[in-house]
């Protein structure tokens, strides 16, 4: 118990000569650093507050307009025109304040209304030539003049080294599509899914929503958006994630994987210790996230990155954001322990974190009663979490144990599996990895975490992350960053090790106590219950493909992401003879608080395609894919139907009024749910020089029981990763068969666009191979 003795910052005995005060000068030098790293950040933050309030201007600009004018006075020349004087006339008479000094602080005064009104102005420039879309819809690799004139502009207005933040208030916001474009789009997009009947009855539902009930909700949420800076995201979060009542554990969370050829160290603790300090370096200022290298993207999901939890609640949950934590809790064979990862003031060195990692797993304490699968209520449905949380957590020593999770910067577990691609049955074995991600044991991770962090007994690592703060890239961002600072700046030892040095006197990691009484175990073994049995469900494939990849797809003059679309539904065609509601997932951060929208690659030319694919229609391909970037761009721009239709049924439950349309049209099931895991910052990773270095990308639970998940990562030249997830109930579905239909399909299709290859030559550069645990 020293740890504890030394967080004491002074102590007392009542004796027979009065009471002996003692004081501990270094718990009170801990307590002095701690407080001066808090100012420090609360004073960076002011800054930066400043900073990104008055973007795109810069506070010293400021000082420029001060001096300019009061020097054009000194000239005896008013470019006020007379305002300055009608100022002065204003400003309350003062006897110490002489006419001159009166002078002085109205020019100050009209300089800053002038900078101000500059700054509004130049904002306002910006936020309008942002809302130019154009130069998406434009053939890749060609320019127009008018988007050439246009990047020139917004690199002009964007001032100089813009942070994180700078851009938020000057983009633009979401548009709401017309009731008509809308019903059209959706039409359309249900034609190939039904039949001449079942179409012609839909059509007539459209007709008339389109024309009575859908120009009502149509008025409001043009309201809403007049008034919100987006009129779907506050929506989408509540009603899509917050308020759903299943399991969020494979229904919702997803998740990121380490390294797919390599493990930079076979040491657990080491591997924590740098990855945990590279989370750490992320968290300052960091510069904004940029498309293209111009075009910025909406930072705003971004704030909720750390320090935030899922809470539950009987009927919807909520999302709860702490300002700053110096803490994480760690999970290791059923204890919980909370480790300061700042120590007098400053980030501990990553030899400093392996250092209190490796004391966690050589901790011989049992976990106490009830508390080795407590996480197991963050894995079961949210109602009873919600209960039990209310009864035996709200106070006393569970509350401030729970407080403790819930208010840390992240999540992690040490894992004593070994997990990776390795053994004699590497396939199986990302299979594995994959599943473990994505819920362990079911009690091992803190689901409702912003983000759990797995490290396993091999080295290996990955990440599960909570949905509804934010989605996939937002995410994958800061796990990029973490791979790439782990591996390339920190670096480790000859031995495995993290470089540096420790100081002895660090205080041991402190572990959570808790009261678990009877009833509350039982409410945990029946979460367990539903959790596992919704996880052993779960049929999960993953696989690398690696014949080629978007080099060659290129060279065929057509988008990656369009053919890989293409395969998917060659794919589900070949195995179910049909073709279902295709949910492809698309960014809409070109808009201020923007998230997502659908992208329904499930098209009548991506049908027709396949149809005449015996007849090697090439022009039928290209007129797909074609279609399919024109889907994704539209969704890109502001133009999708689904969130739109997602919102105008919003508002008719607010009003209580029905519509057999819109029911309708939110009750089709997504049989093929896609997504793509784009690689954000390639300059991170040296593909070429260093292709063992490439992530397996990540992936997440099967949309409806009796469909597909499907996530893809194009790596570099010659590589595409897929993660396929299903469930072992539908008798209809099977992850590996249908792997085995998407690489012929893949296959099928490059060899429709390059007729003289009889095969797709393979990859000549030999794999790299796993670095196991020694």
């Amino acid at each position: 118990m020293a740890e504890a003795h030394q967080a004491v910052a002074f102590q007392f005995t009542v004796t027979p000569d009065g009471i002996d005060l003692q004081l501990s000068h270094q718990a009170l030098t801990e307590i002095y650093l701690s407080g001066m790293r808090s100012w420090k950040k609360r004073i960076v933050r002011i800054k930066n507050s400043v900073i990104t309030g008055v973007y795109p201007a810069s506070p010293s600009s400021w000082l420029f307009v001060v001096i300019a004018i009061l020097a054009t006075m000194y000239t005896r020349s008013d470019p006020s025109m007379g305002l300055i004087a009608k100022i002065q006339e204003h400003l309350p008479v003062s006897q110490s304040m002489s006419t001159q000094c009166q002078a002085v602080v109205s020019a100050v005064l009209f300089s800053t209304m002038l900078w101000l009104m500059l700054i509004f102005t130049m904002r306002l420039c910006l936020k309008q030539l942002l809302s130019y879309h154009r130069w998406m819809f434009e053939q890749h690799g060609k320019m127009s003049t008018t988007t050439k004139i246009w990047v020139a502009l917004v690199r002009i207005f964007s001032g100089r080294k813009p942070l994180l933040y700078s851009y938020q208030g000057s983009l633009p916001n979401l548009p709401v599509p017309t009731i008509k474009d809308t019903v059209k789009r959706y039409l359309e997009s249900v034609r190939p899914l039904m039949d001449d009947k079942e179409y012609e009855r839909m059509t007539k539902l459209a007709a008339e929503f389109e024309s009575s009930l859908g120009n009502r909700l149509q008025w409001y949420l043009k309201l809403k958006a007049l008034w919100a800076s987006n009129y779907v995201s506050d929506w989408w979060e509540e009603y899509v994630y917050l308020r759903g009542r299943s399991p969020i554990m494979v229904n919702s969370n997803y998740y990121g994987m380490d390294f797919l050829y390599v493990t930079p160290t076979p040491i657990q603790a080491a591997r924590a210790g740098n990855s945990i300090h590279s989370f750490f370096l992320y968290r300052p200022t960091s510069p904004p996230l940029l498309l293209r290298t111009v075009i910025p993207l909406c930072a705003a999901q971004c704030e909720r990155i750390f320090n935030t939890t899922r809470i539950p609640g009987e009927e919807t949950d909520t999302v709860q954001h702490w300002q700053d934590s110096d803490y994480i809790v760690v999970y290791h064979r059923g204890r919980y322990f909370r480790l300061r990862v700042y120590q007098a003031g400053r980030l501990l060195s990553p030899r400093e974190i392996e250092f209190q990692i490796q004391r966690i797993l050589d901790d011989p304490s049992p976990p106490s009663k009830g508390e080795a699968k407590l996480g197991a209520l963050t894995a079961g449905d949210r109602v009873p979490w919600a209960k039990a949380r209310t009864k035996y957590f709200s106070s006393g020593i569970n509350k401030r144990s729970l407080d403790c999770i819930e208010k840390a910067a992240f999540f992690v577990t040490l894992d004593d599996e070994e997990q990776g691609m390795m053994g004699d049955d590497p396939a199986a074995s990302l299979d594995r990895y994959a599943k473990s991600l994505l819920h362990g044991k079911c009690y091992d991770r803190w689901f409702d975490k912003s983000f759990t962090v797995v490290y396993y007994k091999n080295g290996k690592n990955g990440i599960n992350a909570e949905h509804s703060w934010a989605d996939a890239p937002v995410l994958a961002h800061v796990w990029e960053y973490t791979l790439a600072t782990d591996s390339f700046q920190l670096g480790y030892n000859a031995e495995g090790h993290c470089k540096g040095d420790v100081d002895p006197s660090l205080p041991r990691p402190v572990k959570l106590s808790w009261e678990i009484p009877p009833e509350c175990e039982e409410q945990i073994a029946q979460s367990l219950a539903v959790a596992q049995a919704l996880a052993d469900d779960v049929d999960f494939h993953v696989f690398s493909f690696q014949e080629f990849g978007k080099g060659k797809v290129k060279k065929c003059r057509v988008s990656p992401d369009g053919f890989i679309q293409m395969a998917l539904q060659l794919a589900y065609f070949r195995e179910r003879g049909t073709f279902c509601l295709t949910y492809e997932a698309s960014m809409t951060r070109l808009f201020r608080e923007g998230r997502t929208e659908t992208v329904r690659s499930c098209t009548n030319e991506s049908s027709a395609f396949i149809r005449a694919l015996e007849d090697v229609c090439k022009h039928l391909f290209r007129v797909a894919t074609e279609k399919h970037q024109l889907l994704y761009r539209l969704a890109m721009t502001g133009a999708g139907i689904d969130r739109h239709l997602f919102c105008l049924y919003v508002v008719s439950k607010y009003l209580g009024v029905e519509s057999p349309f819109l029911k309708e049209v939110l009750s089709e099931p997504w049989r093929l749910s896609t997504s793509q895991t784009p690689i954000q910052q390639v300059e991170l990773f040296d593909i070429d020089n260093h292709p063992e270095y490439v992530s397996c990308g990540g992936g997440f639970g099967p949309v409806a029981d009796d469909g597909y998940g499907v996530s893809y990562c194009v790596l570099g030249e010659n590589m595409i990763n897929f993660h396929i997830s299903c469930k072992h109930s539908c008798p209809d579905t099977d992850a590996h068969k249908f792997g085995d239909q998407i690489r012929q399909a893949l296959r099928d299709l490059l060899k429709l666009l390059s007729p003289s290859q009889t095969e797709a030559s393979k990859t000549e550069e030999s794999q790299p191979k796993v670095k196991k645990e020694q």
